[in-house]
C-alpha cells in the first residue's frame, strides 16, 4: 500500500467537502476548490478525516493514490491557511511596485514589465520595494506564478543578480581574474 496514500486527511472545523461525479470539492474559510480524480480512487470520510483508497494494485492506480492523497490534502491546507512564495530582488536598480493587485517589475532592462495576477492570487511588496510575497489558496498555482516572475530575470552566477526564491541558494562562479601574462 502506498505510504503517502494511506495516511488519513484531518478535516478542521470549518472545511466541508463533497465527491460528485469523481470530482471532489472543498469548501474552507478562505475559499473553495476542486479537483477531478481518476476512476478507481476512492474518498470517504471517517470520523472528521478523510481517507484515500484505489480499487487494485496497479502500478498506475498504485501513482494516483499517493497523488489523489497529497492533492486533497493541500486543498484542505489551501482553504484552511493558504500558501506564499517569496521572491526577492537582488541588484541595483531591482525594484517592484504595487499597482492595486499587480506589479511593476523594474529588473534593469529598458522597459518596466507589468505583470497581471491572476484572480485568485493576492501580491504584497515589502522591504523598500525588493521583497514580493505571492499568496494564494492553490499550491500551484502559487508557485506557478513565482516561477514566471522568476524566469524574467533568473539570477545569474557571477554578481548574483536576479530574482530568486528567498530560500534558494545561487552558487557563485569566480569572474576573470587579472593577473600576470606569461613573459
Amino acid at each position: 500500500m502506498s505510504r503517502i496514500g494511506k495516511l488519513p486527511i484531518a478535516l478542521p472545523d470549518g472545511v466541508n467537502w463533497g465527491v460528485s461525479d469523481r470530482t471532489i470539492t472543498v469548501k474552507g474559510p478562505k475559499g473553495e476548490l476542486t479537483y477531478r480524480h481518476e476512476n478507481g480512487i476512492e474518498i470517504k470520510e471517517d470520523d472528521r478525516k478523510l481517507l484515500i483508497s484505489r480499487e487494485s494494485d496497479l502500478k498506475q492506480q498504485r501513482a494516483l493514490h499517493g497523488l489523489t492523497r497529497a492533492l486533497v490534502a493541500n486543498m484542505v491546507k489551501g482553504v484552511t491557511e493558504g500558501f506564499s512564495r517569496e521572491l526577492n530582488l537582488i541588484g541595483v536598480g531591482f525594484t517592484i511596485e504595487q499597482k492595486g493587485n499587480d506589479i511593476l517589475l523594474n529588473l534593469g532592462y529598458s522597459h518596466a514589465i507589468y505583470f497581471q495576477a491572476p484572480p485568485e492570487i493576492e501580491f504584497e511588496v515589502q522591504a523598500k520595494g525588493t521583497t514580493l510575497i505571492i499568496r494564494g489558496i492553490d499550491k500551484q498555482t502559487v508557485g506557478q506564478v513565482a516561477a514566471k516572475i522568476r524566469s524574467l530575470r533568473k539570477p545569474e552566477p557571477y554578481k548574483g543578480k536576479g530574482v530568486r526564491y528567498h530560500d534558494e541558494f545561487v552558487p557563485r562562479k569566480a569572474g576573470k581574474t587579472v593577473g600576470s601574462s606569461a613573459a
